[in-house]
Parts: C-alpha cells; sequence; structure tokens
C-alpha cells in the first residue's frame, strides 16, 4: 500500500468513528498503517520528524492515546517496558510475539484460542498474550 492510500484510509477509519480528522490524527494513524508491525512513541516520533509537518511529542502521545481511546489502534508493553503501538482493526484481540534476543514485538494474525474462565464476579475486558522467543531474523543470524 503506497503512502496515499495510507492516508486516504487513514482518514477514512477516523471519520468512521465520527471524528474530525485532524492532520495530526491522519499522520500518526497513516504512519501506524504503513509501519505493518507494533512501534514505539520514540521511532513514531523519528519517523514524524522526517515528515513535511513534524509532530511534538506531546501531541504524539495524545494522539496515540486518542487512537487507542477511540479503538482505531491498540498498545502493548514490551519487557523492556516500552509502550508500542499498531494498527487495531488490522487483527482485533490477537497475540502479540516478542523476541527475546532483539526486543522486536511482533503482532501475530491468530487470536487466543480460549477465554480464561474468570472467578466468579470477575470481569474480564481483555486478554494480553505475548508469546516469547527468537524472531526469524535472529534465528537465522545466530543471536
Amino acid at each position: 500500500m503506497n503512502s496515499a492510500s495510507h492516508h486516504d484510509n487513514a482518514v477514512r477509519l477516523i471519520r468512521e468513528c465520527g471524528a474530525s480528522a485532524t492532520t495530526a490524527r491522519v499522520q500518526v494513524l497513516q504512519l501506524l498503517l504503513a509501519a505493518n508491525t507494533t512501534v514505539s512513541h520514540q521511532a513514531l516520533m523519528q519517523a514524524a520528524t522526517d515528515e513535511a509537518q513534524p509532530l511534538d511529542k506531546v501531541t504524539l502521545y495524545r494522539v496515540l492515546d486518542w487512537l487507542v481511546t477511540h479503538g482505531l489502534a491498540h498498545s502493548v508493553t514490551g519487557q523492556d517496558r516500552v509502550r508500542r503501538f499498531g494498527v487495531a482493526h488490522v487483527h482485533h484481540g490477537h497475540a502479540h510475539f516478542e523476541c527475546d534476543a532483539c526486543g522486536r514485538l511482533f503482532c501475530l494474525a491468530d487470536r487466543p484460542s480460549a477465554q480464561p474462565r474468570t472467578p466468579p464476579g470477575f470481569e474480564a475486558r481483555h486478554i494480553d498474550v505475548t508469546v516469547h522467543g527468537r524472531c526469524a531474523d535472529c534465528t537465522h543470524a545466530g543471536v
């Protein structure tokens, strides 16, 4: 998918949730759509500085929180305690794979196969499943 189609898709997704497609929202969602994996705030900040209209850190945090709140993005925290973001509509309710060698975090297409039972009176809102191991790059590199 090219940059123009990422832009059009970002605008469409934001408008579908009944919100205004501001420049910052479109820019951040467009970056997430182009990433094809989860990305950190720092990586998004770097990508945003390469754009025609760079974002400041606070605006980026606010837009990411807005995207998560409105169900357009999801966040997951790795073992390194870095919060990473990905597009929510791609794989809703999915698991992640975290490489123990390089620390990258990938979205998996499969949903967890079973909903764990909670004790009586408990209400589950979401499940975070992370598979740990070595990614293909690290496996092939012998890391």
